[in-house]
């Protein structure tokens, strides 16, 4: 089971980077985050999305959500998490234009779940997106598989489980944080377009 939110927002350019939530933009949490008060940013990840928003990236949010499908999560509790969300980027000059959550069960046999590429290849065909162009930042190896896997370019943050990457994927380039992985696409991409 998959859920797509997409709220058309005004942009003068096709560029888009790829986002994990859980871990990257919020504290994570082995219990799962069940409700909207749980729900908090890691510091500055608020500001890198709105240094993103400024430099007109369309922001795509790519997520398990496999609590909502064991019960530990409500699906209405899940909807408010998500305006939550939303809600604190808008209050910060951030604008996230799709967020995309798969809710199947680990059991399950998908191609949605991350490590698989499911999501990423499905937003790329919906939006006509060159995967080969788009940066992908997340917190655990299984972020960095499923954005290796549909082609985008890794990047791993140490918030979260950061930790895990450097470990089993050592040439996976790291960052403190989301803020500092921020900086280096929007520098990155600067010199792209200069070398053009």
């Amino acid at each position: 089971m998959i859920n797509i939110f997409l709220t058309i927002i005004p942009m003068h350019s096709d560029k888009y980077i790829i986002l994990d939530r859980d871990g990257v933009i919020n504290y994570d949490s082995p219990s799962y985050i069940k409700t909207a008060d749980e729900l908090e940013p890691i510091p500055k990840s608020l500001e890198a999305i709105s240094l993103l928003s400024k430099h007109d990236y369309k922001i795509i949010i790519i997520s398990n959500q496999s609590g909502v499908s064991r019960g530990i999560i409500k699906y209405y509790n899940h909807l408010e998490i998500h305006k939550k969300l939303i809600d604190l980027c808008k209050k910060h000059s951030g604008n996230i234009f799709v967020t995309y959550y798969c809710y199947d069960h680990p059991d399950q046999k998908t191609q949605f779940r991350k490590p698989n590429p499911g999501m990423y290849l499905d937003i790329a065909e919906r939006l006509n997106i060159n995967l080969s162009e788009v940066f992908a930042i997340g917190d655990s190896p299984r972020d960095m598989k499923a954005a290796l896997s549909s082609g985008c370019n890794p990047l791993g943050v140490l918030t979260g489980n950061g930790k895990k990457i450097s470990e089993e994927m050592p040439n996976i380039e790291l960052f403190d944080d989301l803020y500092h992985a921020t900086q280096f696409v929007i520098e990155y991409d600067k010199q792209y377009i200069l070398n053009i």
